[in-house]
């Protein structure tokens, strides 16, 4: 038990080592609060045009939405960090990373939202417009808080996998936090840090997914 221990859960290593851990940690939490927003308001900045039914931008805006929920985001994030110096832009790998999620996530965001949109009747709009409201209005005041409302357990579960996607950012050589745990595994030989990043992680994400419960539970009550 003890050689087990040593091996899987050696404190001494995690103290000595913290530091590097810690530095780890605060670029996945820039990460994450860098791309949610941004990924949530391309995503919102979608379902508006698709709410608008402009005819010669719908297209457009299928072909992205498809795109970036099909491709992989992984692939597209070694494609961007690879390919950009190709078309004579060179991207730190911070950057290529918030381009790739960000890309990525508007698609998932988008469709989520358009969604909830679609959810609310028509005769909402109209209510909305006979008060004098112009379109663009009624959607800020009337339709997008009643949307939102009905869309929340996805935006949230999709916040959730988007958070654990920077963990990708491991393959750009970005010292977030899972890196920066295999950068300390090589150095003490110990597997200890990787043990302590999932941890971390599910510390980090376990309040999201209590709040994923309950407002899917609160959903279904409905």
């Amino acid at each position: 038990m003890g050689s087990f221990t040593e091996m899987f859960f050696n404190l001494q290593t995690l103290i000595e080592y913290w530091p590097i851990m810690l530095r780890g940690l605060g670029w996945t939490l820039l990460l994450a609060v860098i791309i949610v927003p941004m990924g949530l308001a391309a995503g919102m900045l979608i379902a508006t045009l698709n709410f608008l039914r402009r005819r010669w931008l719908t297209p457009f805006l299928i072909a992205y939405v498809d795109f970036f929920r099909a491709f992989p985001p992984l692939v597209l994030l070694i494609f961007i960090y690879n390919g950009a110096p190709f078309l004579g832009v060179t991207l730190s790998p911070f950057t290529a990373v918030v381009v790739a999620l960000t890309l990525n996530s508007a698609g998932y965001y988008g469709e989520i939202l358009r969604a909830g949109l679609a959810s609310i009747g028509r005769g909402q709009m109209e209510a909305a417009r006979s008060t004098g409201l112009s379109r663009l209005q009624a959607l800020r005041f009337i339709i997008a808080p009643q949307a939102l409302r009905n869309v929340l357990p996805e935006l949230v579960s999709n916040t959730l996998e988007l958070v654990k996607a920077t963990s990708l950012a491991s393959v750009v050589t970005l010292p977030e936090l899972l890196r920066s745990a295999r950068i300390v595994q090589g150095m003490a030989y110990n597997p200890t840090p990787l043990i302590a990043a999932a941890l971390i992680y599910f510390l980090m994400l376990w309040p999201l997914v209590r709040l994923l419960s309950r407002l899917e539970r609160r959903v279904a009550s409905r």
